[in-house]
Order: C-alpha cells, then structure tokens, then sequence
C-alpha cells in the first residue's frame, strides 16, 4: 500500500491562552500561566478550585438555531473548527470539506448539562428540565455538531478515551489520510469539564494540585519535585490533515507534516502509569515514521504534575533516547495551560507545530527544583531556539493504561 505524506495545513483554537495560534505559542513560550484560583458553587457548599478556564464568543460562528442544543464543548469545538477553516482556506460547500472526515476526541461531553439537569430535577423537584438533556451531553456531540454546520458527509468519529482522546483522534485521521481512505481531515479535540460534580470527581482521586505559596498561577509545576497535582482546564483544538496532493492542488501552505503515530496499552492499573507502555508508544510512532530516536529534537510531555505520572513518562523517554535523553529538550507546558483532557493532545499537538515551525520550544515554567527521578532536559522556567529542529514527539497517556505519541516533522 502507498504510504501518502500528510500535512497539517490549518489549526484553530479555543484555549486558555486565546484562540490565536500563534499568540497563545508566544504566552506559552513566556511561561505566561493561565491557571486562576476560580470559585464555584455557593458559600455554603461551593469550593475554590485551581482551573484554566477558557473564553470565548459562540455567537461568533454559531447560528442560534443549533446553539440551543450544544453543550459548552460542542460550542468550542465549532468555534475551533471554525478558525481552523479559515486558515486552511477550506470553504463550506467544497468538495474538499464535503468529502472529509471528522475524527475528534472527547472524555465527557456535555457534563455541565448533566449536572444542570440533575440539579433541577432532583434537587429543585422541577417538573421539567432541557428536552435535549441527553443529546447534549453524548462525547459525539461535538464531532456531529461539526459535521453538520459545515456540511461533512465523510467519516464522523468520536474518540472518548480520556487523555489520549485527541491525541488518538489526530493520529487515526492521520493513518486514514496516509493509507488511501481520506484527502482530509478535521481533527483534535474539546473538553469542557470545569463544573462541581467533575471536579469534585478529580478531586476525590487526590490528584489536584493545592494552591503554590507563591500564588494560583504558579501551581502547576510538572517535573518539580514540589508538585502536588494537575490542574484541570478546557478548551478544543482542531487541526486540519490533508494528502500532499489534496494540499497541493489547493495551494494550502502546510504548517508542518505528521509523519508518525504510534499507540499502546499498559496492562497494568486503572490510574497509575507504566514506563514500558509509554516507551512502546513513542518507539512505534517513531518506526511508524522510520524515524530514528537521535533525530528527535525536541518532546512535548503528557507530564501533568502528578507524583507517579512524571517519573514513569521521564523513564520512558530515558529508555527511549539512550545515552542522549540528557541532551533532548523535553517540556510539559501543562504548567501554564492545565490539562484539557480529551483536548490535550489537540493543544499540545498544535504547540509541537508552531514549536517546530518557530524553531523555539516551550519551556515547563515554574520548575524550580527539578524531582532527580525526572532528570531530564525538562526546559526549566525559560523557553530556548533549538538549531536544527526537525522533529518533534508529542505525548498522551491516560487513565486506563492507554498511550499515544505523534511524530511531527519541520516543512
């Protein structure tokens, strides 16, 4: 079977940072921090949370005939497709978009509306909630919504796997496009999960981070031996992949080429990850790539700020790189943007782009005193130019074991 060479040629964003892609790289790039100590609920019941909530206009690109019935991460992930479009010169109508597909990942779908609707009809016994309740709150909302606002008829795929989801969606879209069965796709992921019934669920596994002494901003701190936990945020990401000649024949400029993806399974525990997975997961991304692991220049950490997380992924990439592991930059920029969970690896992914278009890697910020189990070249507190930057690792790992890398390379 040809193996086609597939090409990001346009990427759209709703994150904490903004929506345009290249401003929120340049924020990140400053270690500027998005994390905001956010109140919720009532005197009573409510509790402070460190978030990285997200702003944005769904009037901008949404008609209010289907507005009614999105919830919050199916308005981002239009907002974010919307952008993504434009940039890539893809008109409604087209033959190109027509012909698509739509490959996006989601954790939880519309878990605000669930919890709205369990408020009002057991809490405040109301009689009636949203008649859309159970739409709005599938995890292929958003991926249907997409498709019908712009007309999509290929492929529409959701991928609900908790971390990984968009990081999987992108590196299926990826192997469609390259073996034969698509020109193009829309692809990344939305998450909107910062309401009290899911938070309070993160916040029952201990995995959360407490408030830094030096203030919110500064408390997510991967790689550092003071972490204490993520912080969670929200957000959509969608990149658009085409065939080199479906970008050719429309004169797209391609931001950069995916020439890799691998996949992998623990096998071990629910909530706790293993090395020799995520090592598995980078190698075949890289022999998928026919890649060798001294070209990688720089690696984009799933890293989220947990106790285990960090030292098992700083293992994995040891084993991956050999003697070089100390010499490849490798940073989690998590530290400023929160972990978006289904759409992590669409933001990370489209930083690892503009990482590799820019020749400049993001640092992890606020990593003073780096865990000696994570010794690694983890990019502490300032961004840096890397000469000769030509490929680039992006990671996601999950809860449940599940493991994705994709390879980037530099056009």
């Amino acid at each position: 079977m040809e193996r086609r060479r597939v090409f990001v040629t346009g990427i759209g964003l709703v994150a904490p940072h903004g929506q345009d892609p290249e401003d929120v790289f340049e924020r990140v790039y400053a270690a500027e921090s998005a994390v905001r100590l956010v109140g919720s609920g009532t005197g009573r019941t409510g509790r402070d949370a460190l978030l990285c909530p997200v702003q944005y206009d769904p009037f901008e690109s949404i008609p209010k005939s289907q507005r009614k019935f999105m919830a919050r991460a199916s308005q981002m992930a239009v907002v974010a497709a919307t952008r993504s479009l434009e940039r890539a010169n893809l008109e409604k109508g087209s033959r190109s978009l027509s012909e698509a597909g739509i490959y996006l990942g989601c954790s939880l779908g519309g878990s605000e509306v669930l919890q709205n609707h369990y408020e009002r009809y057991f809490s405040e016994r109301a009689k009636r909630s949203r008649i859309a309740t159970t739409p709005m709150i599938m995890a292929n909302g958003p991926a249907s919504h997409m498709s019908m606002l712009f007309d999509v008829r290929g492929p529409t795929l959701t991928y609900s796997v908790a971390c990984v989801s968009s990081t999987l969606a992108i590196g299926e879209a990826f192997r469609a496009i390259r073996d034969g069965y698509l020109d193009c796709a829309l692809t990344g992921g939305a998450e909107a999960q910062l309401n009290t019934g899911t938070v309070s669920g993160w916040h029952e596994l201990g995995v959360l981070a407490t408030e830094h002494a030096s203030g919110p901003a500064a408390s997510s701190r991967p790689f550092d031996s003071n972490r204490t936990g993520l912080v969670l945020g929200e957000g959509a990401a969608l990149l658009v992949l085409e065939s080199e000649q479906s970008a050719q024949s429309r004169g797209a400029e391609p931001l950069a080429e995916v020439v890799g993806y691998g996949t992998s399974s623990d096998a071990y525990n629910l909530t706790a990850p293993h090395p020799d997975g995520q090592w598995r997961a980078m190698s075949k991304a890289l022999v998928d790539g026919e890649v060798d692991a001294s070209q990688v220049g720089y690696i984009n950490a799933h890293a989220t700020g947990t106790l285990t997380g960090d030292p098992a992924e700083a293992a994995a990439i040891k084993r991956l790189l050999g003697d070089a592991a100390g010499d490849v930059p490798v940073s989690s920029t998590k530290a400023v943007h929160g972990h978006l969970v289904g759409a992590a690896g669409g933001l990370e992914a489209a930083l690892t782009v503009r990482a590799l278009q820019t020749g400049r890697v993001p640092p992890t910020a606020h990593l003073t005193d780096l865990d000696p189990e994570c010794g690694l070249d983890c990019v502490p507190i300032h961004g840096r130019a890397v000469e000769n930057l030509e490929y680039a690792l992006s990671n996601s790992f999950a809860f449940g074991g599940t493991n994705a890398t994709l390879l980037f390379r530099r056009v």
